[in-house]
Protein backbone atom coordinates (compact mmCIF):
# COMPACT_ATOMS: atom_id res chain seq x y z
CA UNK A 1 0.00 0.00 0.00
CA UNK A 2 1.29 3.48 -0.82
CA UNK A 3 2.08 5.84 2.02
CA UNK A 4 -0.69 8.18 3.01
CA UNK A 5 0.19 11.77 3.93
CA UNK A 6 -0.63 12.58 7.55
CA UNK A 7 -0.61 16.33 7.00
CA UNK A 8 -2.68 18.34 4.59
CA UNK A 9 -1.27 18.44 1.08
CA UNK A 10 -1.93 21.94 -0.30
CA UNK A 11 -3.86 22.26 -3.54
CA UNK A 12 -2.46 25.00 -5.76
CA UNK A 13 -3.73 26.24 -9.15
CA UNK A 14 -2.65 23.89 -11.90
CA UNK A 15 -0.79 24.88 -15.04
CA UNK A 16 -1.83 23.57 -18.45
CA UNK A 17 1.13 21.19 -18.32
CA UNK A 18 0.07 19.85 -14.90
CA UNK A 19 -3.52 19.39 -16.05
CA UNK A 20 -2.31 17.44 -19.06
CA UNK A 21 0.06 15.31 -16.95
CA UNK A 22 -2.68 14.38 -14.46
CA UNK A 23 -5.04 13.14 -17.15
CA UNK A 24 -4.99 9.51 -18.22
CA UNK A 25 -6.82 10.59 -21.38
CA UNK A 26 -6.32 13.82 -23.31
CA UNK A 27 -8.14 16.53 -21.31
CA UNK A 28 -10.88 18.32 -23.18
CA UNK A 29 -10.62 22.09 -23.39
CA UNK A 30 -13.47 24.36 -22.40
CA UNK A 31 -12.27 27.51 -24.21
CA UNK A 32 -15.36 29.41 -23.13
CA UNK A 33 -17.80 30.03 -20.32
CA UNK A 34 -19.04 27.55 -17.76
CA UNK A 35 -22.70 26.49 -18.00
CA UNK A 36 -24.42 26.59 -14.61
CA UNK A 37 -27.99 25.58 -13.82
CA UNK A 38 -30.24 26.46 -10.96
CA UNK A 39 -30.48 23.68 -8.37
CA UNK A 40 -32.40 20.65 -9.62
CA UNK A 41 -34.15 18.66 -6.85
CA UNK A 42 -33.64 15.51 -8.96
CA UNK A 43 -29.86 15.59 -8.44
CA UNK A 44 -29.90 13.74 -5.08
CA UNK A 45 -32.02 10.98 -6.64
CA UNK A 46 -29.54 10.62 -9.52
CA UNK A 47 -26.75 10.30 -6.96
CA UNK A 48 -28.64 7.68 -4.95
CA UNK A 49 -29.25 5.53 -8.03
CA UNK A 50 -25.57 5.58 -8.95
CA UNK A 51 -24.46 5.04 -5.35
CA UNK A 52 -26.69 1.98 -5.00
CA UNK A 53 -25.10 0.37 -8.06
CA UNK A 54 -21.64 1.23 -6.82
CA UNK A 55 -22.25 -0.28 -3.38
CA UNK A 56 -23.10 -3.59 -5.03
CA UNK A 57 -20.01 -3.70 -7.24
CA UNK A 58 -17.64 -2.52 -4.47
CA UNK A 59 -18.80 -4.99 -1.85
CA UNK A 60 -15.36 -6.63 -1.87
CA UNK A 61 -13.53 -3.51 -0.63
CA UNK A 62 -14.01 -1.25 2.40
CA UNK A 63 -15.52 1.94 1.04
CA UNK A 64 -17.75 4.92 1.68
CA UNK A 65 -19.80 6.85 -0.89
CA UNK A 66 -20.81 10.49 -0.43
CA UNK A 67 -22.61 13.07 -2.56
CA UNK A 68 -20.34 16.14 -2.72
CA UNK A 69 -19.95 19.25 -4.82
CA UNK A 70 -22.60 21.82 -5.66
CA UNK A 71 -25.26 19.31 -6.79
CA UNK A 72 -25.29 18.03 -3.19
CA UNK A 73 -26.35 21.43 -1.79
CA UNK A 74 -30.01 22.49 -2.12
CA UNK A 75 -30.51 25.95 -3.64
CA UNK A 76 -26.97 26.14 -5.02
CA UNK A 77 -26.40 26.56 -8.78
CA UNK A 78 -24.18 23.92 -10.33
CA UNK A 79 -22.87 22.37 -13.49
CA UNK A 80 -25.12 19.39 -14.37
CA UNK A 81 -22.42 17.00 -13.16
CA UNK A 82 -22.95 14.81 -10.09
CA UNK A 83 -19.80 14.90 -7.97
CA UNK A 84 -19.34 11.76 -5.92
CA UNK A 85 -16.70 10.81 -3.36
CA UNK A 86 -15.60 7.24 -2.78
CA UNK A 87 -13.08 6.40 -0.08
CA UNK A 88 -11.08 3.18 -0.28
CA UNK A 89 -8.07 1.95 1.73
CA UNK A 90 -5.62 2.67 -1.10
CA UNK A 91 -6.64 4.56 -4.27
CA UNK A 92 -3.27 3.60 -5.76
CA UNK A 93 -4.47 -0.02 -5.89
CA UNK A 94 -6.57 0.61 -9.00
CA UNK A 95 -7.08 -3.08 -9.68
CA UNK A 96 -9.16 -3.25 -6.50
CA UNK A 97 -11.91 -0.92 -7.69
CA UNK A 98 -11.42 0.46 -11.22
CA UNK A 99 -12.51 -2.68 -13.14
CA UNK A 100 -15.68 -2.91 -11.04
CA UNK A 101 -16.54 0.72 -11.71
CA UNK A 102 -15.74 0.36 -15.41
CA UNK A 103 -18.49 -2.26 -15.45
CA UNK A 104 -20.90 0.52 -14.46
CA UNK A 105 -19.75 2.78 -17.29
CA UNK A 106 -17.10 4.80 -15.47
CA UNK A 107 -13.73 5.58 -17.08
CA UNK A 108 -10.54 6.50 -15.27
CA UNK A 109 -9.59 10.01 -16.45
CA UNK A 110 -7.31 11.54 -13.78
CA UNK A 111 -4.49 10.08 -11.73
CA UNK A 112 -2.71 12.24 -9.10
CA UNK A 113 -0.44 9.99 -7.01
CA UNK A 114 1.28 12.92 -5.29
CA UNK A 115 -1.99 14.39 -4.02
CA UNK A 116 -3.49 11.79 -1.68
CA UNK A 117 -3.35 9.20 -4.52
CA UNK A 118 -6.40 11.01 -5.93
CA UNK A 119 -8.18 9.38 -8.85
CA UNK A 120 -11.15 10.63 -10.87
CA UNK A 121 -13.46 8.43 -12.90
CA UNK A 122 -16.15 9.87 -15.16
CA UNK A 123 -19.45 8.61 -16.51
CA UNK A 124 -21.68 10.25 -19.12
CA UNK A 125 -25.38 10.09 -19.88
CA UNK A 126 -26.65 9.59 -16.34
CA UNK A 127 -29.99 11.33 -16.57
CA UNK A 128 -31.62 14.26 -18.43
CA UNK A 129 -31.09 16.38 -15.30
CA UNK A 130 -27.43 15.36 -14.94
CA UNK A 131 -25.22 15.02 -17.98
CA UNK A 132 -22.40 13.18 -16.25
CA UNK A 133 -20.75 12.21 -12.97
CA UNK A 134 -17.28 12.78 -11.57
CA UNK A 135 -16.21 10.14 -9.10
CA UNK A 136 -13.38 11.25 -6.80
CA UNK A 137 -11.48 8.39 -5.14
CA UNK A 138 -9.49 9.20 -2.00
CA UNK A 139 -8.17 7.30 1.02
CA UNK A 140 -10.48 7.20 4.04
CA UNK A 141 -9.42 9.70 6.70
CA UNK A 142 -7.24 11.94 4.54
CA UNK A 143 -7.48 15.69 4.97
CA UNK A 144 -9.12 16.27 1.60
CA UNK A 145 -12.02 13.99 2.54
CA UNK A 146 -12.52 16.03 5.71
CA UNK A 147 -12.38 19.26 3.72
CA UNK A 148 -14.87 18.13 1.08
CA UNK A 149 -17.45 17.00 3.62
CA UNK A 150 -17.03 20.01 5.91
CA UNK A 151 -17.39 22.36 2.94
CA UNK A 152 -20.52 20.58 1.73
CA UNK A 153 -22.10 20.58 5.18
CA UNK A 154 -21.26 24.25 5.70
CA UNK A 155 -23.03 25.22 2.49
CA UNK A 156 -26.02 23.08 3.37
CA UNK A 157 -26.51 24.79 6.73
CA UNK A 158 -25.23 28.36 6.32
CA UNK A 159 -27.29 30.53 3.96
CA UNK A 160 -24.78 33.39 4.06
CA UNK A 161 -21.88 31.28 2.84
CA UNK A 162 -24.15 29.50 0.37
CA UNK A 163 -25.06 32.85 -1.22
CA UNK A 164 -21.43 33.98 -1.15
CA UNK A 165 -20.38 30.86 -3.01
CA UNK A 166 -23.27 31.05 -5.47
CA UNK A 167 -22.46 34.66 -6.33
CA UNK A 168 -18.81 33.76 -6.92
CA UNK A 169 -19.79 30.85 -9.14
CA UNK A 170 -22.14 32.95 -11.28
CA UNK A 171 -19.52 35.69 -11.65
CA UNK A 172 -16.70 33.33 -12.61
CA UNK A 173 -18.91 31.29 -14.94
CA UNK A 174 -19.33 34.35 -17.19
CA UNK A 175 -15.59 34.52 -17.83
CA UNK A 176 -13.81 32.44 -20.45
CA UNK A 177 -11.61 29.53 -19.32
CA UNK A 178 -9.25 27.26 -21.22
CA UNK A 179 -9.91 24.26 -18.95
CA UNK A 180 -12.67 23.53 -16.46
CA UNK A 181 -9.89 23.11 -13.88
CA UNK A 182 -8.97 26.79 -14.35
CA UNK A 183 -12.53 27.75 -13.33
CA UNK A 184 -12.30 25.45 -10.30
CA UNK A 185 -8.95 26.94 -9.30
CA UNK A 186 -10.35 30.47 -9.58
CA UNK A 187 -12.81 29.64 -6.79
CA UNK A 188 -9.97 28.78 -4.40
CA UNK A 189 -10.06 32.05 -2.44
CA UNK A 190 -13.78 31.97 -1.64
CA UNK A 191 -13.63 28.23 -0.96
CA UNK A 192 -10.76 28.73 1.49
CA UNK A 193 -12.62 31.49 3.36
CA UNK A 194 -15.77 29.37 3.70
CA UNK A 195 -13.77 26.33 4.70
CA UNK A 196 -11.94 28.27 7.41
CA UNK A 197 -15.30 29.13 8.96
CA UNK A 198 -16.51 25.55 8.56
CA UNK A 199 -13.46 24.20 10.37
CA UNK A 200 -13.82 26.80 13.12
CA UNK A 201 -17.57 26.30 13.42
CA UNK A 202 -18.25 30.03 13.03
CA UNK A 203 -21.40 31.61 11.58
CA UNK A 204 -21.10 33.86 8.57
CA UNK A 205 -22.01 37.51 9.01
CA UNK A 206 -24.98 37.10 6.66
CA UNK A 207 -26.54 34.62 9.07
CA UNK A 208 -25.79 36.60 12.20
Amino acid sequence: MSERPEKEVPRIPMTAEEIDAAHVVVPSKLNGQVTLREYDPQWPAVFEREAARMRECLGHVDHRIEHVGSTSVPDLPAKPVIDMLVTVPDPGDEACYVPALEGLGFTLVIREPEWYEHRVLRKYGLDPSAESANLHVLPEGCQEVVRMLRFRDRLRTDSGDRKLYADAKWSLSRQSWEYMQNYADAKSEVVAAILDRAMAGDSSESDA
